[in-house]
């Protein structure tokens, strides 16, 4: 776990509220009690700046600067503080220290036009192995991937666990990240890093370097990285500091392909979000089932795998069963290619299971490009039948980078234990890897290389063994979840609130009613069309919280009611307001209007006989009832209707007749139980009546009172067919 510094957080609260003299004072105490010799100048110049501004403007003086002096202060302020609380952290976190000290021990001269240097030559270097004789070339090309990796794997940890950037430092990273002369697996770790230095501690110098590469590199699989490096970077908390993030991204959310970049990566972080809820589905159901229809292979208690032979019987004795498996394993294969193609991680599961080998102790191998040349992957495959296998199999391969990894050293470690008839069949290339295989033309799309790193970044934060030091983006912190970035209120101030109707759909398709709610409540007036309203009083519908949510809702269908009279889904779902709230009458009325256009409806029919049935309009309300029963008897709703209805007009002997067909052929519902027991009692079956609302009592999810009972609707029923006061009262004495 990363150490905090209650003192620290607590002087940045102060800093994002944009109350500097507060935070001067409680730097002041902090630096009292973990002195910082360094540091003291810093702190020093800036309380100093901040007592000669308050003179001046005590003494009556006018200046047009005092604003901008401010926040440069308040910045000044912020860079302190959040570079003292990455220092505690360091200090006070094992892991932190030792990969801070180690690397920075790594090599003397970390000045970033040496190490730009030292990039730029792997890559040239590597070119003129070409030109070594064939007997040397491959030595001298591992020779340089493994420096090279050392040195990639440095750097990644001299980046995430570096302090406040100056702008020279982020100008350097800036043309590296831009460089054409330098690898672009490099490049892409690079991002990562900052990245995951961004998330531990927001730095606006290291924010716009992301945003700057996004915008400006080429190389499509580095901007997709850096876009979601700055999407879950963003801060609110910091928005008081830095106005200017504020501006970045109204100019970001304002070019049409940032825009749609942005929505599809928060579409693509649900799913992310779902990883494990889709490995419990796959585990439990699809898995099994696999298993469960394929009968070629077989493993074997030292992880092998072997061939099974066939019964020669068995298409004699049972010729349909080896059809049926093969349709079984299609229709469940498909199943997976389908969670895979709606965007669901449906390798995470799997693949969580072999994340132990030693190549994972190394948090930069988690988020490192693929390459057949990583020295750690070289050194696992040396059967030159092995790399070759696993060049095939991994032909336009769905995994993430992570994955691969994954993959290639598995296979490698249980090599020599599979049977030759697979070898030969991989070698082949007749088996594929389980799943959609990308076509060529997806494999550089932005979608898809975006896809396959957060997949990479969901392992990393889930799996490392380091994870908790730190801040994951799919876990909530301070109540903030940095994977629905679209929630941060600075992206409220863009462009963006137009598509929250959108982007509060698809929130509200995954369950995610609350921040449905959230973005929706934002959409501004002029972009509120009838689809927003249907949305809007939906998801209200969904929370089924409180009554204002419902007049809320109501307000919506009226309001796509006023434009459009007979649109269905407004039609329905107010109905269901009003029936809810009691208003009979006026769910009644728009149950005919749905009518009008549709009069063969059942459910709209049975609807209006609830209505007319709580309006007592018991024999129109019958004619509709004992219509439907007619024509569909096996309607258990319909039945429990048409039984209700028939106590409510005083009809008990019919009423029994729907009750016990209804107890004989369904599952009896509670509220089953307790009108058949009022049935009962309004026949003079006291003891009969008695048992049955004991039943109902029983099962009731709430904690039973029959004296409160008696004192609603079902106290209204009994007095109004005879049962006086005094009888209730000996009933609920009775119940107990």
């Amino acid at each position: 776990m990363t150490a905090r510094n209650e003192q620290l957080d607590e002087i940045l609260g102060s800093v994002c509220d944009g109350k500097l003299g507060r935070a001067l004072v409680a730097m002041e105490n902090y630096l009292f009690t973990y002195p910082h010799p360094s540091r003291q100048d810093e702190y020093n110049s800036i309380k100093e700046n901040y007592r000669l501004m308050v003179d001046y403007w005590r003494n009556g003086y006018d200046d047009p600067q005092r604003q901008e002096l401010y926040q440069r202060l308040l910045q000044q302020m912020y860079v302190l503080t959040a570079s003292l609380a990455v220092r505690y952290s360091i200090r006070n976190t094992s892991y932190w220290m030792s990969v801070y000290q180690r690397s920075r021990a790594a090599r003397q001269n970390w000045a970033l036009t040496a190490v730009r240097k030292d990039l730029e030559d792997f890559v040239s270097e590597l070119a003129m192995t070409e030109l070594v004789p064939e007997d040397q070339r491959q030595e001298r090309q591992r020779a340089l991937y493994r420096s090279h990796q050392m040195l990639a794997s440095n750097l990644f940890d001299y980046i995430w666990t570096s302090r406040q950037w100056s702008e020279a430092v982020a100008d350097a990273f800036r043309g590296i990240l831009l460089s054409p002369t330098i690898d672009s697996a490099d490049q892409q770790l690079i991002v990562s890093a900052i990245t995951l230095s961004l998330l531990n501690m927001f730095d606006i110098n290291k924010f716009m370097v992301l945003v700057d590469v996004y915008r400006q590199s080429t190389d499509i699989a580095v901007a997709q990285r850096a876009l979601v490096g700055w999407a879950l970077g963003t801060d609110s908390r910091v928005g008081e500091v830095y106005p200017e993030l504020v501006e970045t991204l109204k100019s970001l959310m304002a070019d049409d392909t940032c825009c749609r970049d942005v929505i599809e990566l928060q579409i693509q972080l649900v799913y992310c979000l779902q990883a494990e809820e889709d490995s419990k589905k796959i585990r439990d159901e699809v898995i099994p089932e696999l298993i469960k229809n394929n009968r070629q292979f077989r493993f074997t208690r030292d992880g092998g795998l072997e061939e099974m032979e066939e019964d020669p019987m068995e298409d004699i004795l049972h010729p349909e069963e080896a059809e049926q498996r093969m349709e079984k394993l299609e229709k469940t294969m498909n199943e997976m290619v389908d969670m895979q193609k709606a965007g669901s991680d449906i390798y995470y599961s799997g693949f969580s299971q072999i994340k132990r080998f030693p190549f994972f102790h190394n948090a930069s191998n988690w988020l490192v490009p693929y390459y057949r040349q990583h020295p750690d992957l070289d050194a696992a495959i040396r059967d030159p039948r092995c790399a070759r296998i696993l060049t095939t199999l991994l032909k336009n391969s769905p995994f993430c980078d992570s994955d691969t990894y994954s993959f290639a050293l598995a296979l490698a470690a249980t090599f020599d234990k599979y049977p030759p008839s697979v070898l030969a069949m991989f070698e082949r290339g007749e088996a594929t890897l389980l799943g959609e295989m990308p076509v060529p033309e997806e494999w550089e799309k932005p979608a898809f290389l975006r896809r396959k790193y957060l997949q990479d970044l969901f392992r990393f934060f889930k799996l490392f063994s380091q994870r908790s030091v730190f801040a994951s983006p799919f876990e909530k912190q301070n109540d903030i979840q940095k994977a629905k970035f679209v929630m941060q209120p600075l992206f409220r101030q863009t462009v963006l609130v137009d598509d929250f109707t959108d982007l509060g759909s698809f929130f509200s398709k995954h369950k995610s009613y609350n921040d449905a709610l959230r973005l929706l409540s934002c959409v501004p007036e002029k972009s509120r069309d009838m689809r927003f309203y249907l949305l809007s009083a939906s998801v209200l519908q969904q929370k089924n919280v409180t009554s204002f949510e419902g007049i809320l809702a109501a307000e919506c269908y009226r309001k796509v009611l006023k434009e459009d009279p007979q649109n269905k889904r407004a039609l329905k779902g107010y109905a269901r307001i009003l029936f809810n709230e009691h208003d009979y009458s006026g769910a009644l009325d728009l149950y005919e209007r749905l009518l009008e256009t549709d009069g063969s409806r059942e459910g709209y029919l049975l609807n209006k006989a609830v209505c007319l049935s709580n309006l007592d309009c018991y024999e129109e309300a019958l004619k509709i009832l004992f219509k439907i029963n007619y024509e569909n008897p096996d309607n258990i709703v319909a039945c429990r209707v048409l039984a209700w209805t028939l106590l409510g007009c005083g009809k008990s002997e019919q009423a029994a007749r729907y009750y016990d067909q209804l107890l004989a052929e369904a599952q009896p519902e509670g509220e089953d139980l307790l009108n058949y027991g009022l049935c009962k009692w309004l026949q003079g079956d006291i003891a009969g009546a008695a048992d049955l609302i004991r039943q109902y009592a029983a099962d009731c999810p709430r904690e039973f009172n029959a004296e409160q009972l008696f004192g609603s609707a079902e106290g209204r029923l009994l007095r109004k067919h005879g049962i006086s006061d005094i009888e209730i009262r000996m009933m609920t004495d009775l119940l107990g």
